[in-house]
């Protein structure tokens, strides 16, 4: 935009002001001195100081440099209500579905005692709360409802507990990992030192380490509603999730899953061909999902991070709704995956919904009518449990 200059008293000597031809050669005629009055020129200068800069002008001042101009393509929400129709529906499905996984595999636990078990448990139940706290508090309940119009404070106190999430979903994922390589890499140590007991312990120390790195997060910054660029706390903050929720873990992914399908070919060539065991299929599965869906949520952030900021391009304002989507379904797949390669989780399920149906089926019978319990375990003598 042209720069202007503030009119003042002395720039209206006799109420008149001239504009001389500039850079005439000497000698010629000067042409007749355009003459305004001073309330005119005052007036045409505020016209110019009110017109507002197109988002690719040069030369503009650092108050208007973060903002877009009224126009559809500065929508602060341009996929429009896809993303609250695609939340709520992923929570809908998602959370009654992880519940019904929490409890098929809590009695799988208690009846095999298995460590691969309890870390596929808080693995559900961190998947659960990422639900919770992230879609529905976060998009749902902030983002839709209220429209971020939210006490800065309360926005902060949610990144704690929403990146803790992430951070806990993530490493018992890497803590599963790391007992089915010591599983089939090294057995004999493994049967000595697994133990339901050190899958808790090791559980509750992820745990703990994942809340105390949400803390940092308090000061993340918000690119929906921050206009300013990112400072150095803000790239630190981002390396430091992209880091702890991605590229670390996915280090420690394709190590030991390298391992373990070239231990697994070395079985197979001195012997007959071994048969990849379910927790190992899961293991691979749920790490291969997790590499795959996120992997557009980091890139995106790291465009946004070095290129083009969210509240200047609406395409990275779209891109990083649809990552975040994309990254979130990973909370809801983990029962199809089991139910695809369990035979026992599938027996686990059924069993839940048979429970379920029971006391119904109780209930509407007549008082004074005895029921046959509708699972009985062959084999078992009278009195013992499964």
């Amino acid at each position: 935009p042209p720069t202007t200059r503030r009119f003042t008293r002395t720039d209206c000597t006799d109420h008149r002001l001239s504009a001389v031809r500039v850079g005439a050669a000497p000698g010629q005629a000067r042409k007749r001195p355009k003459v305004l009055t001073c309330h005119s020129a005052l007036l045409a200068a505020q016209l110019r100081v009110t017109l507002l800069p197109t988002p690719n002008s040069s030369g503009l001042s650092r108050e208007l440099e973060g903002h877009w101009p009224e126009s559809p393509a500065a929508s602060p929400c341009v996929a429009g209500v896809i993303p609250v129709i695609y939340y709520s529906i992923l929570l809908g499905l998602g959370l009654p579905v992880n519940l019904l996984t929490t409890v098929a595999l809590a009695r799988l636990a208690a009846r095999t005692r298995k460590p691969s078990y309890y870390y596929l448990l808080a693995l559900t139940a961190s998947d659960i709360v990422t639900q919770v706290v992230i879609v529905f508090v976060g998009f749902l309940l902030q983002g839709a409802v209220l429209a971020r119009e939210v006490p800065q404070a309360v926005v902060r106190t949610a990144n704690i507990l929403e990146f803790a999430a992430n951070h806990a979903s993530v490493w018992i994922a890497v803590l599963l990992t790391v007992d089915r390589h010591r599983a089939l890499c090294h057995p004999l140590r493994h049967r000595a030192t697994s133990s339901p007991g050190r899958a808790r312990r090791a559980v509750a120390a992820v745990l703990g380490a994942s809340l105390l790195t949400g803390i940092p997060f308090y000061w993340w910054l918000d690119v929906w509603r921050d206009a300013d660029p990112p400072s150095t706390l803000d790239e630190v903050l981002k390396w430091a999730h992209c880091l702890i929720v991605y590229f670390i873990p996915c280090g420690v992914f394709l190590v030991a899953n390298l391992a373990i399908v070239h231990r697994l070919q070395q079985r197979g060539r001195s012997g007959p061909r071994p048969q990849v065991g379910k927790s190992t299929a899961i293991l691979l599965g749920v790490t291969t999902l997790f590499a795959l869906l996120w992997a557009p949520r980091i890139f995106v952030m790291l465009y946004h991070l070095y290129v083009a900021p969210v509240y200047r391009d609406w395409r990275v304002h779209l891109a990083l709704d649809v990552a975040n989507m994309v990254a979130m379904l990973n909370t809801a797949v983990n029962f199809g995956l089991y139910c695809l390669v369990s035979k026992t989780f599938r027996a686990a399920v059924r069993e839940v919904f048979q429970d379920t149906h029971l006391p119904c089926t109780l209930g509407s019978r007549s008082v004074g009518t005895v029921a046959e319990p509708m699972l009985k375990p062959p084999g078992l003598p009278k009195g013992a449990g499964l």
